[in-house]
């Protein structure tokens, strides 16, 4: 670590308390999730620990320092707020959901996958990376109509379908949280990717 790094780094701490704590967080997570992965290609493994304390820095500044609804839980890099019983959803209607994506959509704009796979079901983060007259493509994800329909080839026993963003199903999202058919599960860890993307809601514009 360079003088510039360290002086960087005395001036986050001084200005946000938990920065050292929540970037130890992040990074534990990240390394761990690397050494995990399939990544077979050295290049491109050194690539994204080449990144990582970018992202990581960039991620922890934005989580302490962002208006949101939402605690930071600084001890495991997360966001933490009250669980709902059941997935958010019931809400969606096609019509408001054709109606907010028509006057809302645009490149880069953070947006909310449904997830469900055997029962189980959760909400991701996602953004738009292309737009044609009469459909959405999401950077992770890919194709889906303006009401929600989904054009790519889905996994055996799983379902997804492009919501309309509310701040229920955004604080669901950036939560990790997950449901059975028993009821709540475990909340999930979000990517960097994903905890990046929270930081680019602007909650002043959901209800």
């Amino acid at each position: 670590m360079d003088i510039q790094d360290q002086t960087d780094i005395f001036h986050l701490t001084a200005k946000y308390p938990n920065f050292a704590e929540l970037s130890n967080a992040l990074y534990e997570r990240e390394l761990q999730l690397l050494a995990n992965s399939n990544i077979s290609d050295p290049a491109l493994l050194k690539r994204k620990i080449k990144g990582l304390s970018y992202h990581v820095r960039n991620a922890a500044m934005h989580l302490l320092s962002g208006d949101s609804p939402i605690d930071v839980d600084v001890h495991n890099g997360s966001w933490q707020a009250k669980q709902a019983a059941k997935c958010p959803i019931n809400t969606q209607d096609t019509d408001k959901t054709i109606k907010w994506y028509i006057e809302n959509a645009r490149y880069g704009a953070v947006v909310a996958v449904y997830v469900e796979h055997l029962g189980e079901e959760h909400i991701e983060l996602d953004s738009i990376d292309m737009m044609a007259s009469d459909r959405l493509h999401l950077n992770k994800f890919g194709w889906f109509s303006k009401s929600g329909e989904y054009f790519e080839i889905v996994p055996k026993q799983t379902r997804y379908l492009l919501l309309k963003p509310t701040k229920a199903i955004l604080i669901a999202a950036c939560s990790g949280h997950r449901w059975t058919p028993k009821g709540r599960a475990i909340p999930r860890a979000l990517s960097l990717r994903e905890l990046l993307l929270s930081t680019d809601i602007d909650w002043k514009t959901y209800k």
